[in-house]
């Protein structure tokens, strides 16, 4: 009996594990306490500073609950630090001086995985950055939500919303 092709999720996953994968080994090879999630918001806080975790969110593009549970991480390694915000809800997130002492050493990890990245996208028919970039738009416009509530009326016959 056959195997069934695994389905975009599954490859999506595979994928992503094998790079997160690959560069959490070579940071740890490398000496740094650090995962590929927190370079966003590294890269968030050098670039503006001090910022709420809602600003966090809305920069790097990822959910509240997401940023939350990355700065959370963070601030157990004592990557960052939380202040209180304008009112109870609000936090701010600073980044540590454990973690500024580590941005030389990360943005050297940052070129290489770059370059690596590069040579990636040249072995591949299509440049895997530019699908990734493609369907991240494509998604934008119509939600996969929205796709799969069409074809599940496609499939029983009901009109599309």
């Amino acid at each position: 009996m056959d195997r069934p092709s695994p389905t975009l999720g599954t490859l999506v996953r595979h994928l992503l594990e094998q790079l997160d994968g690959d560069l959490e080994a070579v940071y740890a090879a490398s000496g740094l306490e650090w995962r590929p999630r927190y370079t966003p918001v590294l890269r968030v806080l050098m670039r503006q500073g001090p910022v709420s975790i809602k600003v966090l969110a809305q920069e790097i593009g990822i959910t509240h609950s997401a940023a939350s549970q990355t700065v959370t991480q963070m601030a157990r390694h004592r990557l960052v630090t939380l202040k209180p915000g304008a009112d109870a809800r609000e936090r701010i997130v600073v980044l540590s001086a454990k973690a500024q002492r580590m941005v030389p050493a990360l943005q050297r990890q940052w070129a290489a995985t770059n370059a690596a990245a590069a040579q990636l996208d040249a072995e591949l028919s299509v440049p895997l950055s530019a699908v990734l970039s493609e369907a991240i738009a494509a998604l934008d416009q119509r939600p996969f939500a929205t796709r799969i509530a069409a074809a599940v009326a496609a499939s029983s016959g009901t009109p599309d919303a």
